[in-house]
């Protein structure tokens, strides 16, 4: 089995056993050292992963880490492990402590689920206050996998992570920055805007203006590149078309049958949501039934696993989503689905 389809299994246990866990140590043996295991540490042997490791704090003696992977008897990762169910906000400076104290490059916070990434790029044998890289086990993303990747027994190479690290520390750091600008532009940002478009003064007021438009601008201009990207797939999508009739249940045609017609629009919607999930499932995952009254998208070609129902051929056309209320939104174009992403992502995780 390949690496991102071990980690995915992984993930879809996890999501299975989390409400039966109610502790730390239980949370340590059923996730985090399986978790482990899949990059190919043996987590049974003490020269290669310790637990409980001594990491002695100035006067404080005894002090120990939850874990440690060693390397050339060295411990190179230290490991603190919470209970799946704590916010991982408030641990950060245990691990702060012990690492200084160590021989360790990197450390890792853990819940079970999330995974964050510390080394020392802004102080030697300092570590940092922020992750340079964050993975979640529930939200899993392939370019994330290839990073996750390079901490594989096989492929740990320090020099190498090092050389990602900072590039991946500030990526994440601009990502953060920039959704905030998404959810709500500050003053600074918008007069940065301004700066390049408004050749008048800056003013409080033109600044509070400006904001939603700015805010608006964002938001149509990652849609306009979502929709670039959504006509160049469906430009692609006509190979795929026949695999997707074969899946559509066959109507007996009579005088009184209508026929099942799939229109630009339908697929169009049908690729809208596969673009969507192409970080959480493969895309060939994701496949579609026309029906009479309805356009259905579904995982695993699976009609018990439908995701999303499109009625386009009304003059009220409308979306409804497979989650516990069947939520139901008005739709005055396609490209409106890209706005309800997280309930997209939402329902179909339920069915991994």
């Amino acid at each position: 089995m390949e690496f991102q389809d071990q980690i995915r299994a992984l993930a879809k246990r996890v999501q299975k056993l989390k409400d039966n866990i109610q502790t730390e140590e239980a949370t340590k043996t059923s996730v985090i050292m399986p978790f482990f295991q899949t990059l190919n540490y043996d987590v049974f042997n003490p020269e290669e992963f310790i637990p409980e490791f001594t990491a002695d704090v100035g006067i404080k003696k005894g002090e120990k880490v939850d874990y440690a992977i060693m390397k050339d008897k060295k411990p190179m990762i230290l490991i603190e492990a919470k209970s799946i169910h704590e916010e991982l906000t408030k641990h950060d400076s245990q691990l702060f402590r012990y690492f200084g104290t160590t021989e360790a490059k990197f450390a890792i916070l853990t819940n079970g689920v999330i995974y964050k990434f510390y080394t020392d790029l802004e102080e030697q044998n300092k570590m940092d206050a922020t992750p340079f890289f964050e993975f979640n086990l529930f939200d899993i993303r392939d370019h994330q996998l290839a990073e996750l990747n390079k901490f594989k027994k096989e492929t740990f190479d320090v020099e190498s992570i090092n050389t990602t690290a900072a590039e991946l520390k500030y990526t994440n750091e601009i990502k953060r920055f920039l959704k905030i600008q998404w959810e709500n532009p500050t003053d600074d940002f918008v007069t940065a805007i301004l700066s390049e478009v408004y050749p008048g003064k800056k003013t409080k007021q033109v600044i509070e203006k400006f904001n939603g438009i700015v805010k608006r601008s964002f938001k149509e201009f990652v849609n306009d590149m979502l929709n670039d990207k959504l006509q160049t797939a469906l430009a692609n999508t006509n190979s795929e078309v026949p695999a997707n009739k074969e899946a559509t249940p066959i109507v007996e045609e009579t005088e009184s049958t209508p026929e099942v017609i799939t229109t630009p629009e339908e697929l169009e919607g049908y690729i809208t949501i596969r673009v969507i999930l192409r970080e959480l499932v493969d895309p060939t995952r994701v496949r579609y039934r026309d029906n009479l009254s309805y356009f259905n998208i579904l995982l695993d070609n699976n009609i018990r696993k439908w995701i999303c129902r499109l009625y386009l051929n009304t003059n009220n056309k409308s979306a409804q989503f497979n989650d516990e209320n069947k939520t139901t939104i008005n739709l005055d174009n396609i490209s409106d689905l890209i706005s309800w992403k997280d309930k997209i992502i939402e329902t179909t995780r339920k069915f991994l």
